[in-house]
């Protein structure tokens, strides 16, 4: 038997450099996800079910970042959630919502609620377009039983344009016509796809933002490891998921390993990202079984206490260096994403200077307008609910969403055999993620430029820690001062 010393972020700063650098604007926070994802920011938002839903991973993929949709759903609420990234930008959407000309103008203003959606094609069976109706058709119908065809804007009064359209000719064809939406169709009258007005501003309004080859923003998903999750997989990489997140508490597991190698056989294209481990062992597994990143943290979480109840953990930052190295000696180039423990933006250019090529983060994000749940007040002030995904009501969460409204599922048994590894509780309201991400992200700027570094990679390349007592990280905070 033998023990080592481990460090985690408070342990250690990093010991200033020479800068070329002469404004923090001219250093570029870009990072590798995987070999074939590049974000503009290295900023994951957790798999966790009061973290990341469609409207979370929209302003993540805005921001340059990337969010994962958490799995403690049904298959088809995460495809849907998907979905919802997907058609919230693009520069063409393949498959706009689309209604027949028979159905009613409620049902008309029903799907236009529940897919947050202006307007619907009106299509025949062959996929020919027959017209348009939007919000402003069904605002001023005479009667909510209407025929949608009798209010639509008819095919033959559209503006249309073939498939091949360039993003500078759809602009003019819109401003020319003041239009808000522009189908694309085939020779043969068919739909092939729709661009709107508002996909393009938001393309202008936000050129750093994390997208596919398509226009569309980028968003992660999360599966597991159970035998239903091979199919979860196959829809969620249907739905057009740009990197599946393989995420379990012990990923140095051989049912993970299996997994990651069936979903290699299963899907050889799709992006996995693979976790989570601690050692230089873990990420080398992974990283050999095919795995095209690492999630690195066993029990930093500020919400997690797996270190509490089962004694194992690696304090986060020797977890990074150890991972970092593990995964170079699987003979790939790996990237490695630290996953817990960020409480700071100095925690988080610590993570990328010991190797992490992005970080994802969890309780600083659920406290963000854009988390799932409402805000509560306590004692005049708002608070959001957050929960690790091994506590006791993620465990309830998961529970019904594996049963899918099948109570016989559930007996006294299964609950007797929970052990809880995380914890509920309220974190201050922060108000809108791109507000949180402003500050991460110009701590980042400002740090690269203490380590002399324009890029990620040279940053970790000049990297030196020197570690400190508890006195120096008294003297690190502000102290001596009474703060107003």
């Amino acid at each position: 038997m033998r023990t080592q010393k481990g460090l985690t972020f408070d342990d250690v700063l990093l010991v200033p450099k020479r800068s070329p650098v002469r404004s923090r604007n001219d250093v570029d926070t870009s990072t590798q996800l995987t070999s074939r994802i590049r974000l503009h920011i290295p900023v994951l938002s957790a798999n966790m079910d009061t973290v990341t839903e469609a409207r979370m991973a929209i302003a993540m993929a805005q921001a340059g970042g990337i969010g994962v949709i958490h799995r403690f759903m049904t298959t088809r609420q995460q495809v849907e959630e998907v979905q919802k990234v997907k058609r919230s930008r693009g520069f063409v959407v393949e498959h706009p919502r689309a209604i027949a000309p028979d159905a009613c103008v409620e049902e008309a203003a029903r799907l236009m609620r529940r897919y947050d959606v202006g307007g619907l094609v009106v299509l025949d069976e062959r996929r020919h377009l027959l017209g348009l109706i939007t919000e402003r058709d069904v605002l001023l119908a005479p009667d909510a039983t209407a025929r949608v065809d009798e209010v639509m804007t008819p095919a033959e009064r559209l503006i249309t344009a073939p498939p091949e359209i360039t993003p500078a000719e759809a602009q003019t064809l819109l401003y020319r016509h003041r239009l808000e939406k522009l189908p694309l169709l085939d020779g043969e009258g068919r739909l092939a796809g729709l661009i709107t007005g508002q996909d393009l501003i938001k393309s202008r309004q936000n050129p750093q933002a994390s997208v596919d080859e398509k226009g569309r923003l980028r968003v992660g998903a999360a599966i597991g490891v159970g035998e239903e999750e091979l199919a979860r997989a196959e829809a969620l990489l249907a739905a057009g998921t740009d990197v599946l997140v393989l995420d379990i508490a012990h990923g140095h597991a051989d049912h993970c390993i299996d997994m990651l190698q069936e979903l290699r056989r299963a899907f050889p294209q799709a992006q996995i990202i693979a976790g989570n481990v601690a050692t230089f062992e873990g990420a080398k597994d992974l990283a050999a079984a095919g795995a095209n990143a690492v999630k690195v943290g066993i029990g930093p979480g500020s919400i997690c206490t797996t270190r509490i109840v089962t004694g194992f953990g690696v304090p986060q930052l020797t977890a990074i260096m150890d991972c970092v190295e593990g995964v170079r000696a699987s003979g790939r180039a790996v990237p490695v994403i630290a996953d817990g423990g960020i409480k700071t933006s100095g925690d988080m250019v610590k993570a990328l200077a010991a190797g992490a090529a992005a970080v994802m983060i969890g309780g600083l994000f659920a406290g963000c307008e854009e988390a799932p749940g409402s805000p509560v007040i306590r004692d005049g002030q708002k608070f959001k609910v957050v929960r690790g995904m091994a506590s006791l009501g993620a465990a309830i969460s998961r529970r019904q969403a594996e049963r899918e409204g099948d109570e016989s599922a559930e007996s006294q048994a299964d609950w007797d055999k929970v052990v809880p590894e995380g914890v509920e509780a309220v974190v201050p309201y922060r108000g809108h993620v791109r507000e949180v991400l402003h500050q991460l992200v110009g701590g980042l700027r400002s740090g690269m430029s203490y380590g002399g570094a324009f890029t990620i990679p040279e940053l970790q390349e000049n990297a030196e820690f020197i570690e400190i007592t508890a006195a120096g990280v008294r003297e690190s905070h502000s102290h001596d001062v009474q703060r107003v």
